[in-house]
């Protein structure tokens, strides 16, 4: 005999496991499709900071204290004073999105090589956002207002050695995410001058790109 009352309890659980499958498999895939979706919204968003061009205009820079500076494109500056170490990058977007400037740090290595990332907690806080809008030229400016101790020191004396001087800049998206810690050097250009470059970038909130 046919057990009807089993058949039909089999069939509703086939059934049941069918559905189930259907549904997993859909929200997989909506939430691949709102993966997609939101990376493609970052990415139209993402700033990226490189150095100016050399043919970039010579930009104004002033500090709270009223000392100023003229940074010119593809360059930037230190200083040492009786007061403060001043230092300043003109920099340019080549992101899609506003790019904010947050914090600084100097790193006292004395040459580019392989390191893990600075932690987002060791950098100077700037005391006012910088903000650069994409595909448009801006600075960055940080000082030191006691030139001497633990972190001046090292800092003062490649200035005045004009020595490679390698800072670390952590900047973000106008939403404050997609965070970034882009690696600059100040360079002597032997004419008292300081060129700028750049060597890596690390993402603080996504995969690195490495």
């Amino acid at each position: 005999m046919v057990h009807w009352e089993t058949v039909s309890s089999l069939a509703t659980g086939v059934g049941t496991l069918v559905l189930a499958a259907a549904t997993f498999a859909s929200v997989r895939s909506a939430n691949r499709a709102a993966r997609v979706a939101e990376e493609s919204l970052l990415s139209g968003i993402r700033p990226l900071l490189v150095p100016s061009r050399p043919e970039d205009v010579t930009q104004q820079v002033s500090f709270a204290d009223d000392h100023s500076v003229r940074v010119p494109g593809g360059a930037g500056t230190a200083e040492v004073t009786d007061e403060a170490i001043y230092l300043t990058l003109s920099i340019r977007n080549a992101g899609s999105g506003i790019a904010v400037l947050h914090g600084w740090r100097f790193d006292p290595t004395t040459a580019l090589r392989w390191q893990e990332r600075p932690s987002a907690e060791s950098f100077h806080r700037l005391t006012r956002d910088l903000y650069i809008p994409a595909g448009d030229l801006g600075f960055w400016q940080g000082v030191l207002r006691h030139p001497t101790g633990d972190e001046s020191d090292p800092l003062r004396d490649r200035i005045v050695a004009r020595e490679r001087i390698i800072l670390d800049l952590l900047y973000s998206d106008y939403q404050g995410g997609q965070r970034i810690i882009g690696r600059f050097s100040l360079l002597p250009d032997g004419e008292g001058g300081w060129l700028a470059s750049v060597a890596r970038h690390w993402n603080v909130d996504r995969p690195d790109p490495r």
